[in-house]
């Protein structure tokens, strides 16, 4: 990339503040637009060749300004050569963390040079990239800062595998603080929400569930326990269950199977666990049960009600959810969407049928309140 090359993309006062020796904010300002025209389309090889060697040139430069430009500017640039990648990366903080938290072009093996050299703040930079491997999130799991580490159990974007959760949990069975982390993820293995149950807060605890789905024994449990209102809600846990069928025979041998629970479940649009729970009862499998359930007309219901043993009071009822789950739609927009379907939902049964009982209804129009303060609280705290 020559003067000439760049003369339709920079002016003539850029490529003399560029080489303006006396003038650390001018070069600076001209190296950010090189580095913008350097790391945009329509190059060609041979220009983008030379172009990384004016990068080089430009990462040699001894004011701090004009490093950091190029830093900022080619954090998360593709085409910023590797070498000035990591010298970049060893240059002081204000230089280094842009560099070690973007660039695509840091190799795991570099990532994991800067977890050892033990540097917190660069351990965080690292923990927080948008993905990070299954050997780095181990190498920090086993050797990161606290800070680190805390980060990166929040961090959905970093690959734990279960040597990287048993190191942290090993090393921080007395930091609930860090642990508790965990609960921010977009997903978690059933055995380490297991495991987290034990270490954290009543609080916390009550994120957790709302989260993520717990094994169906320890659900059961907890509801069995003294912490039963403070934690754990067994309908909204039944919908989270990733195995509802095992879930259903838990709840079953536990004589938690009860109709009141299979209706608010219901109400609050857990059909597909409502289906296993007839299956169970019924002692038919999921697929018979589903056709029955979803028949169009009155009598397959009520052939698998009586079949289930279910007492008729409530058929009326599920009979009204049913109708009203299947002429309605949840929309794309996630939380909320769903929060105006349930809100629909009960509704519909309010109007359509007068008799459903009055526990359960009251029951979902509280976890409906409760569900529209907590979308509130996530708005406000975004």
């Amino acid at each position: 990339m020559s003067v000439h090359t760049l003369r339709a993309r920079l002016t003539r006062e850029d490529i003399a503040r560029l080489t303006d020796a006396g003038d650390e904010e001018a070069r600076a300002l001209a190296a950010r637009k090189v580095c913008a025209r350097y790391a945009g389309p329509g190059l060609t090889e041979d220009e983008r060749a030379l172009g990384a060697e004016i990068v080089r040139v430009l990462a040699q430069d001894a004011a701090e300004l004009v490093r950091r430009a190029l830093s900022v500017t080619l954090q998360r640039s593709p085409h910023l050569p590797a070498d000035v990648a990591r010298q970049l990366a060893a240059d002081i903080d204000s230089i280094a963390l842009p560099i070690i938290a973007g660039s695509p072009v840091l190799a795991d093996e570099d990532l994991i040079a800067i977890v050892r050299d033990g540097a917190p703040r660069r351990q965080v930079a690292v923990a927080a990239r948008e993905s990070v491997s299954e050997s780095v999130t181990a190498e920090i799991a086993e050797h990161g800062a606290s800070e680190a580490v805390s980060i990166l159990a929040a961090n959905s974007g970093a690959a734990f595998n279960s040597g990287a959760y048993a190191s942290v949990f090993r090393r921080f069975s007395h930091s609930p603080h860090v642990l508790e982390r965990f609960i921010e993820r977009s997903a978690l293995p059933l055995e380490v929400t297991e495991k987290l149950v034990a270490c954290i807060s009543d609080q916390a605890l009550q994120r957790l569930v709302a989260r993520h789905a717990l094994p169906p024994q320890l659900a059961v449990e907890l509801a069995e326990g003294a912490r039963e209102r403070a934690t754990v809600d067994l309908v909204d846990q039944a919908g989270l269950a990733p195995d509802p069928r095992r879930f259903v025979q838990q709840l079953q041998l536990n004589a938690r199977l009860t109709p009141s629970l299979m209706l608010r479940a219901l109400l609050r649009g857990h059909v597909t666990f409502f289906e296993h729970c007839m299956a169970e009862l019924a002692g038919i499998d999921h697929a018979k049960a589903w056709v029955l359930i979803h028949d169009a007309g009155p009598l397959g219901l009520d052939a698998v009600f009586r079949k289930a043993g279910l007492p008729e009071r409530i058929l009326p009822a599920v009979r009204a959810a049913l109708s009203a789950w299947h002429s309605l739609e949840v929309g794309p927009d996630g939380a909320r969407d769903l929060i105006r379907f349930r809100q629909r939902l009960v509704e519909r049964v309010f109007t359509q049928f007068q008799g459903a009982p009055v526990s359960e209804l009251d029951y979902c129009l509280d976890r409906l309140d409760a569900d529209i303060a907590a979308a509130s609280a996530a708005r406000l705290a975004v």
